[in-house]
Order: C-alpha cells, then structure tokens, then sequence
C-alpha cells in the first residue's frame, strides 16, 4: 500500500505519565478525560515538571457534613500535625453535576438509596478544598542530596492517613477517626487517591480562573494556613451546626412522623423513611441521611469500582518496578 494513502492512528488524548498513577487502564481513561486534560495542561504552562508538583501535592475534601459537624478547624490542626502545609485554600459547592464527575468511576457502586441521600446533604452548604504539601519539603537540609527515587505521593500518603470509609475500620490516628466515626456515608472528609487525580479533581471543582490562582499558589508554597481559618469560619457561619449521631436522629425522625397520620413512628427507621418518601412526606434533610446512611444498603452488590485505589504498598511496588526498568537507548 502507498504510504501516503495511509491513515495515521488516532490516539484519544494525551500520554499519562506512570509517575502520576500506577494503573494503566486510569492513565488510558484519564489521557482522554477533559477534566485532567485540562488540569495538566494548565498546569504544565506554569511548571516545566507536571510529574513532581502532582507527586508533592494532595488535596483535602472537607465536605458539607464536616462543616455541619463544625470539624473544619480539627481537620486543620491535624494537617499541620501530620508535617502538611496548606499551600492553597478555596470553598466549593457539590453539586450535582460535581458529584457524578467527582465519583465517575466509583460512583457505579452506588445504590439509588445512596444516591438519593447524597443530593439531600452534598449541595446543602459549600465545602473547603485545601491544597497540601509536606512541610518538610520546606525546611533546610545541609548537605541533602536529590530526592530519594522511592518517594510515596503525597496524595497516597495522606489517603492512608485520612483513613477508610468505613466508620468501623478505622483507628486512632487517623482523620476520620478524629473527625467523627458516623457511617459510610457521612465520612466528612475525601482525598484524591494519586497524584493523577488531583489534577483531575481540582478541575472538576473549580474553572480555569480559580485553578490557575490554586496552582499559582501551590507553587509559591506559603502556608494558607490563616486563610483556610477564615474561609471555614465563614461556612460555619453559612449553616446551621448539627449533631450527626444516629440514636438523637432517630428519635427526631419518630417526633416528625408523629405528626403525620399516614406514618407509623413505632416503625423500624428503614421503614420509617421509605414509608415517608413514598407518601411524599418531607422529613428534616439532616436526620434522614443520618439515619438512612446507617440502615440502608449504600453499595451495590457485586459490582467492582471502574478504577479503584491505590495504597502506599502498591505505590513502593509500582515505583521499585519502575526504577528497576531498563532506561530506553541503554
């Protein structure tokens, strides 16, 4: 065949460097994905080593029930324990749209129930987004040599400290252990599990005008500490605090449903609140996730996540392979 009548292959998107996600199939969905598109492209004006500020950076979700629960200010003491240096701050709103983004390859998992009571709490306030890195990235070291080869993300480092989802797992150290161990779905904090979704998350909250003055701010690397306390204090000033645990719910919801004829307030609160929803009965907003995330399925059976996460001990893996690859030309 003539060469010249040849159709050159077709890639989707860009190249995603294993430095910035150890799963192949992430790099290949993320490469064609507009919002890390974006991100990386963004960022690579403004720093000539895309690989190195996603690997030093994380990025920390105080979401609506953290600002609820009035956790907002613990959450920031415990970075600056844990050696993180906020380095940018910026409230957020979770819409909808936002969420489906966020969670797209997990979100798969998620039963209509789970659905339901995400859209009653996630929008009900704005969230903080607090942009980290180690502190000790900032501090002299006389006579330090270039950075070790093995060098775990950030983002996988903080993932680990952050803690599981679920409330029972967790152990003392560990943010959502601090924070408040309240249910699956009421975790009050999310992290991006590696230095690919970071980029891709910070452009899934904010547009090219903020996340070019996040990443600006990154680079310039001052503590944002002060900031981030004024911004949580004015979203404790924008929503009402609330308690989160089950048992006062419950009886909340009893006294509501007592109230409408067609409701049985005796009644178990998986019955209560399906009772409820299918008489159109509106009950506080609050009380119904907390009681719902308890009681009721939060994840589909049998379903794996599209892409899943990824652990300190998978990163030491994936890094060790890497530098024991042969370096292309030798």
């Amino acid at each position: 065949m003539n060469p010249a009548l040849m159709t050159p292959a077709l890639t989707y998107g860009i190249e995603v460097s294993p430095l910035l996600s150890r799963d192949p199939e992430k790099r290949r969905l993320y490469g064609a994905d507009t919002y890390f598109q974006e991100s990386f492209e963004q960022l690579d004006a403004l720093t000539d080593d895309v690989a190195h500020f996603a690997n030093r950076h994380a990025a920390l979700l105080l979401k609506p029930d953290a600002v609820a629960a009035r956790r907002l200010l613990p959450a920031i003491d415990w970075l600056a324990e844990q050696g993180f240096r906020i380095v940018a701050a910026e409230p957020t709103r979770l819409t909808r749209t936002m969420i489906r983004s966020l969670w797209y390859f997990q979100w798969n998992l998620a039963t209509p129930y789970r659905r339901r009571l995400a859209r009653l709490f996630l929008g009900s306030t704005d969230s903080l987004v607090l942009v980290v890195r180690p502190e000790s990235d900032f501090e002299p070291v006389s006579g330090a040599g270039p950075e070790s080869a093995i060098d775990v993300p950030t983002s996988v480092r903080l993932t680990a400290l952050k803690g599981p989802t679920d409330p029972d797992a967790r152990v003392p150290g560990q943010l959502r252990h601090l924070l408040g161990r309240y249910s699956y779905l009421l975790n009050l904090v999310h992290t991006p599990d590696e230095p690919a979704d970071v980029l891709r998350e910070l452009a899934v909250h904010f547009d090219d005008e903020r996340r070019e003055q996040i990443y600006r701010s990154a680079l310039r690397g001052r503590d944002c500490s002060e900031r981030a306390r004024m911004l949580a204090d004015q979203l404790y000033a924008q929503c009402t605090p609330r308690d989160l645990d089950f048992e006062p719910a419950v009886d909340r919801l009893r006294r509501a449903a007592s109230k409408h004829p067609q409701l049985d307030p005796a009644a178990a609160p998986r019955q209560l609140l399906e009772a409820a929803w299918n008489h159109g009965v509106e009950l506080d907003p609050w009380d119904a996730v907390i009681v719902g995330s308890r009681v009721l399925p939060m994840r589909q059976e049998g379903r794996a996540p599209v892409l899943d996460g990824a652990g300190v001990d998978d990163w030491l893996r994936h890094l060790a392979e890497l530098n024991a690859a042969p370096t292309p030309g030798r």
